[in-house]
């Protein structure tokens, strides 16, 4: 995968990329979906990589205030964090990264995404760059494009780790390479960008600029 490309840095994506959150978030929005008068099937998959204030508003919904609404399902989602889990080898994965050369780009919210980063076991980033931090969320390019000048590097020269198709589209308009994580998909999600499961078997070299490239990592050969 992307043999003899190298990166400035790491981009990553959080809910669905190295974290799997999704049963934990739709138990929140199945709730509130219910009490919306809304179909909680065809709604959950809307709410995947989009800022909460963003989906609600959306919906257009009478009477309903998307910025109280969301913060009353931050309040909830961050009462319930069972079940949040690591995508697999995610912890090691990122845990072998030069510190200076990654970064988190999420749509949840800072308090959030600190609660299932630690509730996932997965290492804190020097940069995490949340959904209050940018006036436009995903699927603009504003998240990305933050994320990579807070590292002090060139969007362009970025590889993003995405799993939803707004998330993709950012990290496009950004102009970062990207590479699909498929991990919590329960169906096969079309995009011509490279895609793995998982982290397992995923290793890097830093050449003496910093700039990574992928490696199949021998340890877990």
């Amino acid at each position: 995968m992307f043999a003899g490309r190298k990166f400035a840095a790491l981009l990553f994506d959080m809910d669905g990329t190295v974290v799997n959150s999704i049963a934990a978030a739709e138990r929140v929005w199945a709730d509130w979906a219910r009490r919306q008068g809304l179909d909680v099937a065809a709604f959950l998959p809307t709410i995947h990589g989009v800022r909460a204030i963003e989906t609600i508003a959306r919906l257009a919904l009478p009477g309903i205030d998307p910025m109280r609404e969301a913060d009353a399902l931050l309040k909830a989602e961050a009462a319930d964090i069972d079940g949040i889990l690591p995508i697999a080898g995610a912890a090691a994965f990122l845990a072998s990264l030069p510190p200076e050369r990654w970064a988190i780009v999420t749509s949840a919210p800072r308090e959030l995404a600190l609660l299932r980063i630690a509730a996932a076991g997965i290492p804190l980033p020097a940069i995490l760059v949340a959904a209050e931090d940018v006036s436009r969320g995903k699927p603009a390019p504003d998240c990305f494009r933050l994320a990579a000048e807070r590292l002090g590097v060139d969007a362009r020269d970025c590889l993003a780790f995405e799993d939803a198709p707004a998330g993709i589209t950012a990290a496009e308009a950004a102009g970062a390479t990207v590479v699909v994580i498929s991990a919590t998909h329960q169906h096969p999600l079309q995009t011509p960008h490279a895609a793995i499961a998982s982290y397992a078997g995923l290793g890097i070299t830093v050449d003496d600029r910093g700039w990574i490239m992928l490696a199949a990592d021998r340890a877990a050969a």
